[in-house]
C-alpha cells in the first residue's frame, strides 16, 4: 500500500468487521440452537479475526505515519462517530468467541468495554462543548451508543451485573434522546448526502441489540424485550420498502452500515425464536439471515472491488 493510500486510509473500514462478525454469530446461534453445523460460523469468525487484525495493523501504520490525518477524522463531526467501531468489533469478537476460546474473549470484551466507555465519554463530551449544526446529525451518531448496549451481552458471563446495568442504561437513554434528534433531521431537513444514506440501516441497531442484551440481563423474553425486537423489525421493513431507492446508490464505504444492523436484527429474532418457542419468528429469523448472508456477500465483494480500482485510496470530503 503506497503512501497516498496509507494516508486516505479509512476508519470506517473498521465497520467491516462489524458487519462480518455479526454474521458469524448468527451462524453460530443457530448452529448452537438448532443443531446445524458450526463450520459457517467457524469460518467467519477465522475471517472476522484475519480482517480486524489486517485492518487494525494498517490503520494503526497509518496513525504512525500520518498522525495528522488520524486526528483529523478523530475530531470530524461525523468521521469521528466511526472510531467506536473499533471497540464494538472487539465486543462482538468477544461474544463470538466466548464459547470456545474464553479467556481471550475475557480480555477483548475487557479492552472493548473501556474503549467503548472512553469514546462514548469523548463524543457525548464534544456534543454539549462543541458548536454542531443539524445538518452534522445522522444516523453515524447512534454508533457509541450501539456499543454501550453491546458491552452486557458478552459481559453478563463474568462481569458485575451492576456495570452491565449501567452501560445498558447509558446506551437506552441516548438512544431514545438520539432517535428524536435524528427522525427530526430527517423529515424537516435537507436529505442526507448520497454517501450516508445507507447510514439509515443503523435505526434497526439500538432495538436489535438492545432486545439481546436486555433478555441476556434479565434471562426474560418480556413485554419490554417484544417491543424493542418490533419496532427493529418495523425498521427493517421500513427500509426494505425503499429498496429500489437503495439500489440506486453508489458504492461508498458506507454500504458496510447496510451489515451489521441486518444482523443485529437477525440474532434478535433467533433468539426471540428460541425463547418464545414460535414457528413465525424462526421463520423471519431464517429469511433475515438469507437476505442479510447476500447483503454482506455484495457488500464484500463491491469492497474488494474499491481496493483493486483503488477507490478505498481516495481522499474524502
Amino acid at each position: 500500500m503506497d503512501s497516498q493510500c496509507l494516508k486516505n486510509f479509512p476508519v470506517t473500514l473498521f465497520a467491516s468487521v462489524m458487519g462480518m462478525t455479526g454474521l458469524a454469530i448468527a451462524y453460530l446461534r443457530v448452529a448452537q440452537w438448532y443443531g446445524f453445523a458450526e463450520t459457517i460460523g467457524m469460518g467467519l469468525l477465522v475471517l472476522s479475526f484475519t480482517l480486524f487484525l489486517s485492518i487494525s495493523i494498517i490503520y494503526g501504520t497509518k496513525f504512525i505515519y500520518h498522525c495528522d490525518e488520524v486526528l483529523k477524522e478523530f475530531h470530524h463531526p461525523i468521521r469521528a462517530n466511526f472510531f467506536p467501531a473499533i471497540s464494538i468489533s472487539l465486543l462482538l469478537l468477544a461474544i463470538a468467541s466466548l464459547e470456545y476460546y474464553r479467556p481471550i474473549a475475557q480480555v477483548l470484551w475487557a479492552a472493548g468495554a473501556l474503549l467503548q466507555l472512553i469514546f462514548t465519554v469523548v463524543i457525548i463530551s464534544r456534543w454539549i462543548t462543541r458548536s454542531f449544526e443539524i445538518a452534522h446529525s445522522n444516523p453515524t451518531w447512534f454508533i457509541p451508543v450501539v456499543g454501550t448496549i453491546i458491552v452486557p451481552i458478552a459481559g453478563v458471563e463474568f462481569a458485575d451485573r451492576e456495570l452491565l446495568w449501567f452501560f445498558y442504561s447509558v446506551g437506552a437513554f441516548f438512544w431514545l434522546a438520539l432517535f428524536t434528534i435524528i427522525l427530526y433531521r430527517l423529515i424537516f431537513h435537507p436529505q442526507l448526502p448520497q454517501k450516508f444514506v445507507p447510514t439509515l440501516f443503523i435505526l434497526i441497531a439500538p432495538p436489535a441489540l438492545g432486545c439481546i442484551a436486555y433478555v441476556k440481563l434479565t434471562g426474560a423474553f418480556d413485554v419490554m424485550a417484544r417491543i424493542m425486537l418490533y419496532v427493529a423489525l418495523f425498521f427493517v421493513l421500513l427500509l426494505a420498502s425503499m429498496i429500489r431507492y437503495f439500489s440506486r446508490l453508489k458504492f461508498f464505504v458506507s454500504w458496510w452500515a447496510y451489515t451489521f444492523p441486518l444482523c443485529g436484527a437477525t440474532i434478535a429474532t433467533i433468539l426471540a425464536a428460541k425463547s418464545a418457542n414460535s414457528a413465525g419468528l424462526s421463520v423471519i429469523a431464517a429469511a433475515l439471515l438469507v437476505a442479510t448472508t447476500a447483503v454482506i456477500i455484495i457488500v464484500f465483494i463491491k469492497t474488494i472491488a474499491a481496493f483493486y480500482n483503488r477507490k478505498i485510496c481516495e481522499a474524502e470530503e
